[in-house]
């Protein structure tokens, strides 16, 4: 899909329940060799897409280079796929010792403010800790635009992880973005945001919100994590449990 004059997304046909409708991955730029934001999971599928986006939307075969929000597999796993078919391309991102295995010897690390050019757009990473300790959000100068990768997402809200994961992070990586006042935001999984700050805000009050709920819990004497789930998240799928009491081990820690 065309979302702007200068960003195509193609989906990283890698749907499943902390997914989504799968990876959004990102054309940037509008120049015959854009940059390629995101690289999805290596799903067979996903490569032909992206062939055919760039063909249709850039008239072109080749892209400039490899740009990651962070080392999970449905952003980086389809690093070794997209260089097979495109080249040695260069992969950017922060590095996270452990997590970048399966492309350290090719990675280019970059940083907080570090700015990354293209034709027609201008990319400045933003260190944005809190799901993962390495995500870096990216600015696109050209819009007042922000890649939000996993801290903000199109739909549903962003898991905090218990292993590189951090909520006190996270809630900081929320104002740093909401103090950008940005205008539009494209997220790793869901559709665009056009009300940027709006959603942010959302994010916010909704941690928010579930800190007093757990407080209330807590204060009612409930101490497990499984029981505090099971009250909180009583309107929520039980398959999808798990993955609250992770955040609910993130706020606890947080507290």
């Amino acid at each position: 899909d065309v979302w702007s004059e200068r960003v195509v997304t193609v989906l990283g046909q890698n749907p499943g329940p902390f997914t989504g409708p799968g990876t959004n991955t990102y054309l940037v730029g509008t120049s015959r060799r854009p940059l390629l934001l995101d690289t999805g999971q290596g799903v067979p599928e996903y490569l032909p897409l992206l062939v055919g986006a760039l063909d249709e939307h850039r008239g072109s075969t080749e892209l400039e280079g490899i740009v990651l929000t962070h080392a999970h597999p449905d952003h980086l796993g389809g690093c070794a796929q997209v260089r097979e078919r495109f080249g040695e391309l260069r992969v950017r991102k922060r590095p996270w010792p452990g997590f970048d295995a399966d492309i350290e010897a090719d990675l280019e690390a970059i940083d907080h403010d570090h700015v990354i050019a293209t034709e027609g757009a201008t990319l400045r990473a933003i260190h944005t800790p809190g799901h993962a300790e390495d995500h870096l959000c990216y600015w696109l100068e050209e819009e007042r635009a922000l890649f939000t990768g996993d801290v903000v997402l199109g739909a549903g809200t962003t898991v905090i992880p218990e292993h590189g994961g951090d909520l006190l992070d996270y809630m900081r990586s929320l104002r740093a973005l909401l103090a950008l006042e940005p205008a539009r935001i494209y997220p790793a999984h869901g559709p665009r945001i056009d009300d940027a700050t709006g959603k942010i805000r959302e994010y916010i009050a909704h941690r928010e919100l579930r800190e007093e709920q757990i407080l209330d819990q807590l204060g009612r004497g409930v101490g497990e994590v499984s029981e505090i789930v099971a009250r909180i998240y009583a309107d929520v799928p039980a398959f999808l449990h798990p993955a609250a009491a992770t955040s609910m081990r993130s706020h606890l820690r947080k507290l």
